[in-house]
């Protein structure tokens, strides 16, 4: 673990007024994507600024919530994940639920930085530098999961079973940290010729669903910039549960290239459910992937979590409407 600090002070209480009076503690990822010089140049302003700055940089798994888990009792102002949509998962699962718990700010250096594209997040230093000091924390919902263990796990964007959860769980670490987002292409392609395409169990509001794949999503977008929900919002507490009801490589090929061309929506074969709970029971032992993490397996219940989170966002961005 490397740490760095600027005039810290523990003692002092979280303030979150003027930039020079903002504690922050940058939780980051060394290990995501390859957009060191946007980290560089945004710590770098957020210094001009006069930012309070403490940076954790994660060594292993569970190393990012914990250190949220303890922002407020240490008096930071705001939390910042710096690191992909994984990175973000961790950290917000350490503040959800903790009293006067401080917002979370985002710096994207991840693969597909589906959050950051959720919430129109500019990446240009000087930018995320004077929205972190300066913005306000405003409430978004989250996504829950809750598996056969009881034990509960938060997300952002979205989770999935079937076809998407099985190209998360074969990915290989390394390969996606030399070709980025090609890792997730390379590995769709290797699972059209393995996956089995079973029928997936679902039921929302009462109604009971069968499809050969399924999102849960808590946003619009998806993998990136692609639009899975057009009508999902993260400030409002509704889930949208998109199923695909055709199995089969030929039909997943379909399925992407509609997803890549703004298509998907009007696909005869993809329906969106809005709900505020939803379970998916079977095939039991299937991954459940969340946010690009493998969190659980079926069977899981995945409900809404309203206002469970303050995030500082960029004004005049669509993430609340």
């Amino acid at each position: 673990m490397c740490n760095t600090s600027d005039r810290q002070r523990p003692d002092r209480p979280a303030s979150g007024g003027d930039p020079g009076d903002r504690r922050l503690l940058i939780i980051r990822n060394p290990t995501a994507g390859r957009r060191g010089g946007l980290f560089v140049g945004t710590l770098h302003r957020l210094r001009a600024l006069g930012c309070q700055i403490e940076v954790r940089e994660t060594v292993a798994p569970g190393d990012a919530e914990a250190w949220a888990r303890d922002s407020a009792a240490a008096g930071y102002d705001v939390v910042v994940a710096a690191g992909g949509d994984g990175t973000i998962r961790e950290v917000i699962n350490g503040l959800v639920g903790i009293p006067a718990a401080p917002p979370l700010a985002i710096l994207p250096l991840g693969t597909a930085n589906v959050l950051a594209v959720e919430i129109g997040l500019s990446s240009d230093p000087a930018a995320l530098a004077e929205m972190i000091a300066t913005g306000k924390g405003r409430p978004i919902c989250l996504g829950r999961i809750r598996g056969q263990t009881g034990r509960g796990t938060v997300f952002t964007a979205m989770a999935g079973v079937g076809f998407d959860a099985h190209v998360v769980a074969g990915i290989s670490l390394g390969l996606k940290r030399i070709i980025g987002k090609g890792a997730y292409v390379a590995e769709a392609l290797r699972q059209l010729g393995s996956f089995r395409f079973p029928c997936y169990q679902v039921v929302a509001d009462g109604r009971a669903y069968e499809a050969a794949s399924v999102i849960v999503a808590n946003g619009r977008h998806y993998a990136g910039r692609y639009v899975c929900a057009p009508a999902a919002a993260i400030a409002v507490p509704l889930l949208h549960v998109c199923l695909f009801d055709s199995g089969g490589p030929l039909a997943a090929l379909r399925y992407m290239a509609a997803l890549q061309t703004g298509r998907l929506e009007a696909r005869p074969d993809y329906r969106i459910v809005p709900t505020r709970q939803v379970t998916i029971s079977a095939p039991a032992g299937e991954p459940v992937q969340a946010d690009g993490d493998i969190v659980a397996h079926l069977p899981v219940e995945i409900d809404v979590v309203s206002g469970a989170l303050r995030l500082v966002m960029p004004l005049g961005g669509n993430a609340l409407d």
